[in-house]
């Protein structure tokens, strides 16, 4: 099982700086339970030693030149009835020969230590009945003429218990965690005081993006201190101002390309007007057989290409009006059967040869703006014409909330990497070809009547080959709904 980690940054903060006074606390616990521990077991030590040579000091002039065994015996009795409330066990050798008294537990490293004769060895040992403190002390004459300070050959044992320093080690351990505990339970309102004073400036910080994000670029934080939350302040303020200036700049070139596409397509309206009538007149001539074949050929060719140009002049007005915010809908309760069936009539696309349609059975009555409904469909269908393969099929199914209608052709398809674009403005999937039969804004067009009415278009490709073009509009749009 995983241990879930805080992921919220205040958390964060808390549990690190909770663990930093954790790890600090246990630091200076255990440096302190070391040097106290060491102090106890060193003043211990250096006691009783000393109450040990104060003992033997007292009680070895008593002792013959050469003492039997049971001399030796009677000095450890009477070191173990001086012992007092250490209540130690004394043994006594001679010449590193055996032990004689009732300290049986000492070592054979701390007898070899004192063969010499000449210093005092120690050592604490762990026992079945608790920590030990062995003690291995020479006996030397003080009082003996000349032989006086010599050794004597004899070494005294003392073997005593050291649970009463162990008792004190513990009574230690325990204050450490008394005082422990609540100091980390302790440390949790700093730890929040701290992580409060932290994020303060992180919070401004996230509410100040979400009103730039809103659209809100003038906005400003104040910056206080001089710290690195301070520093970030003031370049989130400069970048804020640089946000701001950008975005006037490109509002303004964007208002002036927008206007100035408006006024030129508006200008080209009444010269296209009358070269498209005086095309039509030449035209008639040019069918008619009165001009020279010559000449007939190029007045077609400048009457296709006037009809063109007028086409993509009323579409980039068109576009402009959607730009401009300008484009109203004109809600009418129409028959969609009347809708689509009038689309393929204006255009004479016939049935079933080129378009197949599958409508509802009942007369369906759909509030929408017929004319750019016409429009999205002519654009959709003329597209798939153009571009896949007839016969296509306009699919409309009818939901309780929704209207769907589905262009879809026989087509080979729409590639990958055009799909993402085919709504995009003048885009060209093959950028060798530079004429296109169309404008190259009808998809947008119909992209921007489908919004108009709340509604969504999207395109995508058939499992079994051709495009199929997606319209969804809600059938409860009201006049008040429009942008």
């Amino acid at each position: 099982m995983k241990l879930a980690l805080p992921r919220g940054l205040r958390p964060r903060l808390v549990v690190a700086f909770v663990l930093v006074a954790a790890l600090s606390a246990l630091i200076t616990a255990t440096l302190t339970f070391r040097q106290a521990r060491s102090a106890i077991l060193d003043r211990a030590q250096n006691s009783a030693v000393h109450d040990l040579r104060l003992q033997i000091d007292s009680l070895a002039p008593n002792l013959p030149d050469d003492p039997t065994g049971t001399d030796l015996r009677i000095f450890a009795r009477q070191l173990d009835r001086a012992s007092g409330s250490r209540g130690w066990h004394t043994a006594v050798s001679r010449d590193g020969g055996p032990l004689i008294g009732t300290a049986g537990d000492v070592s054979s490293a701390l007898r070899d230590a004192t063969k010499s004769g000449e210093s005092t060895f120690y050592e604490r040992v762990e026992h079945a009945d608790g920590p030990r403190l062995l003690i291995g002390m020479p006996v030397s004459y003080t009082d003996r003429g000349k032989g006086a300070g010599k050794p004597s050959g004899l070494v005294a044992f003392a073997v005593l218990s050291l649970d009463g320093e162990r008792a004190d080690i513990s009574a230690l351990i325990t204050a450490a965690w008394a005082g422990a505990v609540p100091a980390l339970a302790f440390a949790v309102v700093p730890a929040l005081f701290a992580a409060r004073r932290v994020l303060r400036p992180v919070r401004q910080l996230r509410t100040a993006a979400e009103k730039i994000t809103s659209g809100a670029l003038d906005t400003r934080l104040d910056v206080v201190g001089k710290d690195e939350l301070a520093a970030l302040t003031g370049t989130f303020n400069t970048m804020a101002a640089a946000l701001e200036r950008d975005d006037a700049e490109l509002r303004r070139m964007e208002a002036n390309a927008r206007r100035f596409a408006a006024d030129v397509t508006h200008e080209l309206r009444t010269p296209l007007a009358a070269m498209a009538a005086v095309t039509d007149a030449l035209d008639e001539d040019a069918r008619s057989g009165t001009l020279p074949p010559d000449t007939a050929d190029a007045v077609l060719l400048i009457s296709d290409e006037t009809r063109k140009l007028a086409g993509m002049v009323e579409d980039l007005m068109e576009i402009s009006r959607f730009d401009a915010g300008a484009a109203v809908l004109h809600l009418d309760n129409v028959s969609l059967r009347t809708v689509v069936h009038k689309t393929l009539h204006l255009r004479g696309w016939r049935e079933p040869d080129e378009v197949i349609t599958e409508l509802p059975e009942d007369d369906l009555r759909i509030r929408v703006d017929a004319r750019r409904i016409d429009v999205v469909l002519a654009n959709l269908i003329g597209n798939a014409l153009r571009h896949g393969a007839a016969p296509v099929t306009v699919r409309a199914t009818a939901m309780q909330e929704t209207l769907v209608i589905d262009v879809a052709d026989d087509g080979p398809g729409i590639p990958d990497e055009v799909l993402p674009h085919v709504f995009d403005r003048f885009y060209k999937a093959d950028a060798a070809r530079a004429r296109s039969e169309g404008s190259g804004l009808g998809l947008a067009i119909a992209m921007e009547n489908v919004r108009l009415h709340h509604g969504t278009l999207t395109a995508a490709n058939l499992p079994d080959g051709g495009a199929v073009f997606t319209i969804t509009l809600p059938r409860t749009l009201r006049q008040k709904d429009q942008p």
